[in-house]
This record gives C-alpha cells, sequence and structure tokens, in this order.
C-alpha cells in the first residue's frame, strides 16, 4: 500500500513539474507595451524571481517563472505575456542555442540615480520619464551627494541634459535676459559657493571627476543629449580656462586649445571648442552642429542598430534589443556624434548609414561602463524650451525609448555576461 501511495505522489510531482509554468514576455512587434514591460522585469526582480533576458530572440524577450501576481501585473498593465511550460522553454533554449542569441540571466534589480537639479519633474528628462512611465524606481541627486561620495550606493548612474563646463548649457545668447536662466546661474553659483569652489566651471569639473571615478570604480553611466559631450568636455580642459567672462567674470585661457587633455575623457578626441558666449554649441563633436541645423524631414531622418554577435558580444546585443532596426531619429542640443571625434576603443552601437553621424555608443572605463545616446526625446524631434511633457501612452512600443530601457535592466545581468 505505501508503495502505491509512494508511486501516486511521485506521478503527481511529475505532472506538477511537466505543468509548471512559466511566462514569456514577447518583445517583437506582437507586444502590446514595450516599455511597461521592463518595468515588469525590473518588479519581478524586486520581488527576488530571476529572470532571463533572451537576446535577439522575438525583439529581445524576457522569461522568469510565472506566479498568479505576476500575471494580476502584466494585466494590469497592459503587457502582452505567454504561460508556457518546461518543454517549451527548452524548445526556446535549442533555437537559442542554434542561433545568433543568447540567454543572459538577469539577478538583481539595479539601485538608480538620476543626476538632476532640484525642482526638475521626471517630464524633463527622457530617461526619468521613461522609468516614471515603466515605474521604475530611482534616486534624485545632485552636486551636493555627488561630492559627498553617495555615488557608490548605486549601480546605474543617468546623467540628466547637464552642462559641466560651467557655460549654463551656452544659452547666454538667446536667453541671458529671461528670469528662469538668470535664477539658474544665481542658482548654481550660490550652491558652487556653499561646496566651496569660487567658480560654477570648478565646481562641475569636480563632479564630472567624481563621476568618472564612479565608472573606473565599476559603476554604470548612461548619458543623452549634452550631457555626452559637456561632461568630456569638462574633463579634458580641468588645466585650463574655457569660459568667456560673461560665465565666471574672467576671460578664456588663450592657450586653453593646447592645454586640452584628452586622455581624461570616456568617449571622445581631438574635438576643437566654441568657446563664443553667443554660440549655441560646445563644440565639433556635435553633428549637426544646433547653431547650425540642418532642416531634415522628420519622416525621413533614421538611424540604423547595428547588429553583434550575441554569444561573443552580449554587451552591445543586450543594449540594442529591439523590435525593429531602423529607429525614428530625433534632435536635441547634442544631436549625434562626429564619428571621427569617437575614441578607436569605444562601441558604435547606432548610426545613419553612409554618414559620419553616430546616435549610439557604448565603451568600458576600468571596471565600469558608459553609454552615451544623442538627442532628447525619442519621441518630441525637436523639443524646445517650454515644449509639452511627451505622452508615453501614445508611445508605448517606442523603439527609441526602448534603448533607454535597455541600459536601465544592463546592470542587473550576470556580471561574468558582461565581460567585452
Amino acid at each position: 500500500m505505501k508503495r502505491i501511495l509512494l508511486s501516486v505522489i511521485v506521478c503527481l510531482l511529475s505532472a506538477q513539474t511537466i505543468r509548471a509554468q512559466y511566462i514569456l514576455i514577447p518583445m517583437d512587434n506582437t507586444q502590446q507595451n514595450h516599455l511597461k514591460a521592463y518595468g515588469v522585469a525590473y518588479r519581478v526582480l524586486k520581488s527576488g524571481i530571476n529572470v532571463e533576458w533572451l537576446l535577439n530572440y522575438r525583439g529581445g524577450s524576457f522569461l522568469f517563472t510565472g506566479t498568479p501576481m505576476f500575471e494580476k501585473m502584466l494585466r494590469l498593465r497592459g503587457v502582452s505575456y505567454q504561460n508556457i511550460n518546461g518543454a517549451t522553454v527548452n524548445n526556446i533554449y535549442n533555437t537559442i542555442e542554434e542561433s545568433n542569441m543568447e540567454k543572459v540571466l538577469l539577478e538583481k534589480a539595479p539601485k538608480i540615480a538620476v543626476y538632476s537639479p532640484p525642482g526638475y519633474q521626471p517630464w524633463d528628462d527622457a530617461v526619468t520619464l521613461a522609468m516614471t512611465y515603466a515605474e521604475i524606481e530611482y534616486d534624485q541627486i545632485y552636486d551636493r551627494e555627488v561630492l559627498d561620495d553617495k555615488l557608490k550606493e548605486y549601480d546605474w548612474l543617468h546623467l540628466h541634459h547637464e552642462d559641466f563646463t560651467g557655460q549654463y548649457g551656452k544659452f547666454w545668447g538667446s536667453f541671458r535676459n529671461e528670469s528662469w536662466y538668470i535664477r539658474n546661474q544665481a542658482e548654481a553659483e550660490k550652491l558652487a559657493r556653499e561646496l566651496g569652489f569660487d567658480k560654477v566651471s570648478k565646481e562641475k569639473l569636480a563632479v564630472a571627476r567624481a563621476i568618472r571615478q564612479y565608472v573606473l570604480n565599476g559603476g554604470f553611466l548612461f548619458a543623452m543629449c549634452s550631457a555626452t559631450d559637456a561632461l568630456d568636455i569638462a574633463l579634458s580642459a580641468g588645466n585650463t580656462d574655457i569660459c568667456a567672462s560673461v560665465f565666471d567674470g574672467d576671460p578664456v585661457d588663450p592657450a586653453y586649445a593646447s592645454r586640452l587633455d584628452y586622455s581624461q575623457t570616456f568617449a571622445f578626441k581631438d574635438f576643437k571648442l566654441i568657446t563664443d558666449p553667443g554660440v549655441y554649441e560646445y563644440s565639433d563633436i556635435d553633428v549637426p552642429p544646433s547653431n547650425q541645423p540642418r532642416v531634415r524631414d522628420p519622416e525621413a531622418d533614421y538611424f540604423s542598430l547595428f547588429e553583434f554577435s550575441a554569444k561573443y558580444d552580449p554587451v552591445p546585443t543586450m543594449l540594442t534589443q529591439n523590435h525593429v532596426a531602423l529607429v525614428k531619429g530625433f534632435m536635441g542640443q547634442t544631436t549625434m556624434f562626429r564619428e571621427e571625434k569617437i575614441k578607436d576603443a569605444v562601441t558604435i552601437m547606432g548610426k545613419i548609414e553612409g554618414t559620419n553621424e553616430v546616435k549610439y555608443i557604448h565603451g568600458n572605463l576600468g571596471r565600469g561602463t558608459f553609454t552615451f545616446y544623442g538627442g532628447h526625446d525619442p519621441e518630441d524631434y525637436t523639443h524646445r524650451v517650454g515644449d509639452p511633457p511627451t505622452d508615453l501612452d501614445i508611445h508605448r512600443n517606442s523603439p527609441g525609448y526602448r534603448l533607454i530601457l535597455n541600459n536601465v535592466l544592463f546592470p542587473a545581468a550576470r556580471k561574468k555576461k558582461l565581460k567585452t
């Protein structure tokens, strides 16, 4: 009798194993809400359950153990999903093994910091907008926290569209008489004094160097628009003065060009600065230059994502996961990066084919990594000062925003998969 009972139990357990459910979130064109799918993956990780990121499988799908709680979360967020069993999972693994695909284990939800000034709202920046929409948690920090060594508490850091050069975004030519510009300059000068600096440029340089050290120590850095080139310009100008007197009360160093140190930069080299305070541009890194933008047809402006080997180059593969290969372009103070100004060791992940205009790059520095993405808002082509916030519920399948959220989940990957 005991043997019969034991056999029944074994059979029941075997049947339960066969029926064990997994949840697959497809990220191809069948997905109803790509952006919130990332938020679900993040929430699953927060609950202590691992997620497999199936690189190049149906647009970079997510796979994890199913529970009623996760299914409810998916339904509430309008995210498409499938319940599958172990046999189907094995078939997916076989497909991945035989193709330019890979499975990467995501183990821990990253702790996220966004570097942005006090008072900025989530819709002021595409990254905070994306994370808010996807329901991904983040902390807002600024200069005090950075200089107080708080960055070490975070896995991933995003830079708001900050000017690290001390030139207040090069807005002086057009907006110097606007109340918001005058207020921002006064607040920046007050903060610099409180932190022990006699110039905003010196205070911002200290912040830029702390960010660089954060990456050297193993941090993940992501930046968009003007935060990309402004950060590198500030780092290169650590031993000179590139600010006109309207910004800091004294003139530009006449010999500044010979004193730029490109060895201190993340991504860019051999660039020439534009020190005229009336010109809305920092350097020749940006293409087309902000002060001489080319008139483009937004409907015809696209950049191409590069295809990488998922098994041998999992990092750029992870960062380029998408349901399309062509992504709609968008402008910003720094729209694209001139290819000849990019360091040789940096990986180009997206550009306009047949041109020297690069949109999306990635590189390593010390034990950490950085990713730079040109432009301001993937779903607002020009995004001018004062424009209303983008409604992501209208753009829930945005390929441009997907690139942002790829970076948010990137630090969750098992570290051995991040070696390049």
